[in-house]
Formats: structure tokens, C-alpha cells, sequence
């Protein structure tokens, strides 16, 4: 296969609609063409430059006496061209126009406008098809009927959109700007104000504008996932899995509604969800690097089942106390980076990320598109300006050759070694590997040999349109690190400065669970989320067998819906067994226990586990008689569901989930649950008006 301009399988990779062998096929050839890269990058520059202009309003027609202005200028300046410059003009001189900056506005708008005529029809039809679309679902959410949308009496009512998502120009309420450039301020080497702050942290986003190309050449990618069903105990008394910290899930979720969409349901992993928010469990009191807390009431969205909370609670590790850093950026610096809430937002977090560190951390910073580089070597966390100077000077274009800025990122890591240290990569990227390795097979054995060397990975995920989250979690997952998405500088601030040590120090890695159930108490189980993070049983002696990691102060949470004993499971259930018959209780099986949790983890420089054993009764409590936390983490979970639109969401829908959060809201001194509880009535409004 060769490589043209005119081959249309070429146009068809650069706006992502090739798919496997086809998209394989061409990356490698595009490997050994730089002529061909900067073809394709130019045709995503373009298409996202069309697109913008499209989304921004209707191509203003010109009349006749503007058209012929025009081209009277164009013929001038065409005539001027030809002419030598070492010869003075014998033409009379012209009268000054004085409209010429507006007309040559007018010119540019109307050669963009003739180009998007001419290549890109099919994009001006579906922003009309769009535009429809949005004037008639205001008019029917204006029509509905108010009592299919009412809520609880407490629940105010949302208001319905006035403009489709499509629209950048949607109003905002006046008290929440669109954007508060805090940056630029950092640049010229002063602050902001306290109010100024405030809002920046909490309500700057990027604009609308900044999404216009991912709203029609969507190529994003999430794993699939199959809910978890319920299984008998006496078949499978033992329930293993990997703990999970990443967040990225809720950010997503978040952004998604935020553009008033509903959230593909393979992007919505519930346990990540539910560890989005801290919960005030108890701490550890003796040398382990973290505490269980298990709590057990009546299930919110099936009464006759009983949900288990198990809580995990890291040690709090201040960062004036934290081990030094040796800290490597490897910043995504691909055209796919070019949008407002990629690049621009990845420099603005790291800019927080800098102010936090001290003369004890180093820090590296090294890029990747067509090929990788290192723009600063390993610096003292005390030279700021060097580091913000660096970050300062990026800029986005050319293909992606994430593999290449894997392996110099570790080999600069392993270089700068910090025995005892802070060792770690922290990747900023949209996950849209295209040059070099870029299978998912290929980047896993990848990530799963440099983690062999110690260093660890952090993985922030950035963008729309070409996000890449399968592929970004994977890397997180194999990596030995954290994942989390960043659509907000707010949500920057909360894991690289709030969170800092979470995100950073590692306390306990290849931590498991296993949960053994009582067949004399429950009848059934299922694990609510961690789908991807279930385990073989052998698997939990196995300490060759990888596993999640905890950071300083992290709070881990799982939830389990158990069937007593006596109440019939919504599930099939298998014919007898011809050769076996089920084996006799034990003694221990007579007790009141429902469960024994076990828990093993190995120090942040070990190689052998240690194990943690509890036996948990259930007390019988009711719903109500819960904790604030218990409320609020099962709130996050069933809304989890019924944006799943899961087979166990019982009688789970936005209005309980919004009276359970409400009940469970407590003390919420940074804002989230109350964040949450918006989230909620727009997931709601959003459904009314689909219906």
C-alpha cells in the first residue's frame, strides 16, 4: 500500500474514521512518511478550524457591493504581487479604502466558508440537523408535562437547557464566568486576587468552543462492562478483587452532563464513582498503612437485601512531610492537544502542581508528538520559574508517538532515582496513540516492563471527542499507578494540589480483598462495580499477582448487596448436582458472622504481603439508622446504576438517588456531595427531555 494525498483512506485515518487492520496498516506506513504525517496534520487542523467556524453561527451572506469590494481589493493586491519590487508603482495611486480591515474580515470568513462548502459538506448539515434537533427538544421539554418532571417536594425543579450542547455560545449564569485566564497572572509572576482565586479554582472551564471538533468526529473509547451478577454462596462462598483509587470515572461522568449528554454507560464505573469522594472513616491507630471499616444496613434500592460498606482509610502523609520527589512530566504535545481543554488546561494544572514543590523534588519534562524529547532536565523543585518558563513554551502539532515518550520518561526516571523516594512518571495525554506502538497489546507489555523498574505512574487524562479511555486506564492499571481525569482546572487543583499526596505517595501497593460469606447468612452476593478488578480466589496468596496501590490519605471504598438467607434472589439458579452434595457446615458457621474480610497489601519497597483478617456481624440495622457516609456512598452507587441503566438498579431513579444524597449529605466542607447533587437533577432533566 502506498501513501497520496488523494488515496482517501488517508483523509479517512486523519479524521478518525479508519478502524482496525485498515488504521493499523496505515499508522505504520505513516511511521516511515514524515511527509504524510504533516499531511494528515494538516487535514485535523483544518477540520477542526471548520468546525469551529461552523459551530460559531450562520456564514454571513454578502451582498453584491461587498462581493465586488472584495474582489476589486484581490485584484489590486494580485496586481501588486506581480509586479517587480525594485520598480516603484506606475499605477495612479488608489484612494485609501477605509472599510479594508472589515472587508478583509469579510474575505477570510468567505474563502473559510467556500473551502467548507467544498470538502467538508457533510459538517454544515449536521450542525443544521443539530440546530433542529435543539429547537425541538426545547419545545417539547417547554410542552412536557410538569407533573411527569416534578420532584420530591424538597427537589427544586431543574430548568431545561435553552440551547443544544452543540451551542458554544450557551448562556451561563451570571455569579459563573466561562473562564478566568488565573494563568496568566502566574506568568507575569504575581497572584490573583482571593475572590479571584476562588473562582478560578472552582468554576473556570474551558468554553464550549473548546469541544467543538469532538461534538462530530467522536472516536472516543471505553472499555465494555457487564454488570456483576449475583452468585450463590454455597458455588462461591469467596469474593476476591483488586482495590481501585482512580477517579476518572466521576469526571467524566461530570463532563458529559455538564454538556447536557448522558454519559455512555461503559464510562460510568461505579466504584470509581463512589472513591471520587472522601468519606470520615476511622484512621489507623497502629504501624499498617491503613484501616478497615466495615458498616452493614438495609439496601436502599431492594429492602429485603442488606448492603455491606467496606471502607478503607490510608494514613495521612502531610507534604511537608512526604518523601522527596523525583517527578517526570511527559506531557502529549500532539495536534490532538490543540483543543482549549487539552494542552492549555494540562499547563494550568501542572502550574499548581509546580507551587507545591519543594528543594527536596526534581523535576523532568520531556514531550512527545512525531517523535520524543526532553525540553528540561531534571531541575530542583526550588527553580519554579525554570520549570514554569518550560511548561510555558509547549505547544501542540504533529502525530503521536506516545510509545517513544513512555520509554525516555522511565529511562530519565530510572536515571534520577531517589532510593526511598517519589519515583514517578505523571502522563498527561487524551490516550490517542497513533505512530509507534499503539496496540493495546503492545502498549501493555510495554507499561508492564517499566513498572518493573520502580517507578510508578500517574496518569491524567485530558480532552473530548478523541479520548482514548480504555486506553489511558489500562496504562494506569498495568502501570502500577493512579488514574484520573481532568475536565476543570478546579478538578486539577483537587488531585495535584489538595490531593497531592494521594496522587503521589504510595503507602501500601498490590493491595487485595477477599470477602468470605456465611452460607447460614446470606444466600447470595453481588459486588457493586470493580468489574474490571475481579480476581481468581487463588490469586490472593499469590504475591507475583499485581495489584492496586493506596496513596497517603486515600479512602477506598466497595459495596456489596447481600440476599439473606430465606429471600429469593432475582437470578437463575442451577439444576442439582448429579456426582456431588453440598458439604456440611462448620461450626464457625453457626455463629451470627455474615462475613470475614481479609485484606492483603505489601510495603511501598516490599516484595512479601502481610494479612489482615476481621469476622463482620450484621446488627440488622435499617436505612435510616446508617451513617451520613453509608447514605451518600450508596447514593453514588445507585445513580451509578441508573446511569447504566443496570438490571440491579431495583427501584433506584434519579429522585431517590437525589433524596438519599440529600439525606447522606452531612458536612461537605469542599463542595462535591453538593456538586453531586446538581449533577443529579441535570442527569435528570437531561432524561426528561429525551423522552
Amino acid at each position: 500500500m502506498n501513501l497520496n494525498s488523494d488515496d482517501p483512506k488517508l483523509t479517512a485515518y486523519a479524521l478518525g474514521e479508519l478502524e482496525g487492520k485498515e488504521r493499523t496498516e496505515v499508522e505504520t506506513l505513516l511511521a516511515d512518511n514524515p511527509k504524510a504525517r504533516q499531511w494528515v496534520e494538516e487535514v485535523r487542523k483544518t477540520a477542526t478550524q471548520l468546525e469551529g467556524e461552523l459551530c460559531r453561527g450562520e456564514v454571513p451572506q454578502l451582498n453584491s457591493e461587498q462581493v465586488g469590494a472584495i474582489e476589486a481589493e484581490l485584484a489590486l493586491r494580485e496586481q501588486e504581487a506581480k509586479e517587480p519590487k525594485w520598480q516603484p508603482a506606475e499605477s495612479p495611486q488608489r484612494k485609501p479604502f477605509l472599510w479594508r480591515p472589515l472587508i478583509e474580515a469579510l474575505a477570510v470568513v468567505a474563502i473559510l466558508a467556500t473551502i467548507a462548502a467544498m470538502f467538508l459538506p457533510a459538517l454544515a448539515k449536521s450542525k443544521r440537523k443539530a440546530q433542529k434537533m435543539a429547537q425541538r427538544e426545547e419545545l417539547r421539554a417547554q410542552n412536557e408535562d410538569l407533573n411527569q418532571l416534578a420532584p420530591p417536594p424538597s427537589l427544586p425543579v431543574p430548568q431545561p437547557a435553552p440551547q443544544s450542547v452543540y451551542e458554544p455560545n450557551r448562556q451561563r449564569p451570571a455569579s459563573r464566568p466561562t473562564s478566568l485566564d488565573g494563568d496568566d497572572a502566574f506568568r507575569r509572576g504575581g497572584g490573583v486576587s482571593e475572590q479571584e482565586e476562588t473562582f478560578r479554582r472552582r468554576y473556570a472551564t474551558p468554553s464550549a468552543s473548546a469541544f467543538n471538533a469532538s461534538s462530530r468526529f467522536s472516536t472516543e473509547s471505553y472499555s465494555p462492562i457487564a454488570d456483576n451478577g449475583f452468585l450463590a454462596v454455597p458455588d462461591n462462598p469467596l469474593s476476591t478483587f483488586s482495590i481501585d483509587v482512580d477517579t476518572a470515572s466521576y469526571s467524566m461522568v461530570r463532563r458529559f452532563l455538564n454538556q447536557r449528554q448522558l454519559p455512555p454507560r461503559d464510562a460510568v464505573r461505579i466504584e470509581e464513582m463512589v472513591n471520587y469522594f472522601p468519606y470520615n472513616y476511622r484512621r489507623p491507630t497502629d504501624r499498617r498503612p491503613f484501616a478497615a471499616n466495615v458498616e452493614i444496613a438495609s439496601c436502599p434500592w431492594n429492602e429485603k437485601h442488606r448492603l455491606v460498606r467496606i471502607g478503607l482509610k490510608g494514613r495521612e502523609v502531610a507534604n511537608d512531610k512526604r518523601p522527596p520527589g523525583n517527578l517526570v512530566f511527559l506531557v502529549d504535545v500532539s495536534g490532538s492537544m490543540q483543543a482549549r481543554n487539552k494542552l492549555p488546561l494540562v499547563k494550568q494544572s501542572l502550574r499548581l502542581l509546580v507551587q507545591q514543590l519543594t528543594e527536596s523534588d526534581r523535576v523532568s519534562l520531556v514531550v512527545y508528538a512525531g517523535k520524543a524529547g526532553e525540553v528540561l532536565p531534571s531541575t530542583s523543585g526550588n527553580d519554579k520559574r525554570r520549570i514554569l518558563d518550560a511548561l510555558d513554551r509547549l505547544e501542540a502539532g504533529g502525530s503521536t508517538h506516545g510509545s517513544q515518550g513512555i520509554q525516555l520518561a522511565y529511562r530519565i526516571a530510572t536515571e534520577n532515582f531517589i532510593p526511598g523516594g517519589v519515583n514517578r512518571v505523571i502522563l498527561c495525554t487524551d490516550g490517542d496513540f497513533n505512530v509507534g506502538v499503539t496496540s493495546p497489546g503492545e502498549l501493555l507489555r510495554l507499561i508492564e516492563d517499566k513498572a518493573k523498574s520502580g517507578v510508578l505512574l500517574t496518569v491524567l487524562g485530558f480532552g473530548m471527542g478523541n479520548y482514548k479511555d480504555s486506553t489511558v486506564e489500562m496504562l494506569a492499571d498495568k502501570g502500577n499507578g493512579n488514574y484520573a481525569y481532568i475536565d476543570t482546572i478546579a478538578e486539577g487543583q483537587k488531585v495535584l494540589v489538595d490531593q497531592m499526596s494521594g496522587t503521589l505517595v504510595t503507602i501500601a501497593k498490590d493491595v487485595k480483598i477477599q470477602v468470605e460469606f456465611n452460607p447460614a447468612q446470606a444466600s447470595a452476593y453481588r459486588l457493586v462495580g470493580y468489574e474490571n478488578r475481579l480476581l481468581n480466589k487463588e490469586d490472593f496468596n499469590n504475591d507475583q499477582k499485581d495489584a492496586g496501590d493506596i496513596g497517603a490519605g486515600h479512602t477506598v471504598t466497595a459495596l456489596y448487596e447481600v440476599v439473606p438467607v430465606g429471600v429469593s434472589p432475582d437470578a437463575p439458579g442451577v439444576d442439582p448436582l448429579k456426582y456431588q452434595r453440598p458439604m456440611p457446615l462448620s461450626r464457625a458457621a453457626e455463629s451470627d458472622e455474615l462475613l470475614t474480610l481479609k485484606l492483603r497489601y505489601k510495603e511501598p519497597d516490599g516484595e512479601t504481603s502481610k494479612l489482615m483478617t476481621a469476622a463482620v456481624t450484621d446488627a440488622g440495622r435499617r436505612y435510616a439508622q446508617a451513617s451520613q457516609d453509608f447514605k451518600f456512598a450508596s447514593a453514588v452507587a445507585a445513580f451509578g446504576m441508573v446511569l447504566r441503566d443496570s438490571p440491579y438498579k431495583g427501584t433506584a431513579s434519579f429522585d431517590s438517588v437525589w433524596e438519599l444524597a440529600r439525606e447522606g449529605q452531612g458536612r461537605d466542607a469542599e463542595g462535591y456531595r453538593e456538586e453531586f447533587l446538581k449533577l443529579v437533577e441535570s442527569a435528570k432533566a437531561i432524561q426528561g427531555r429525551s423522552r
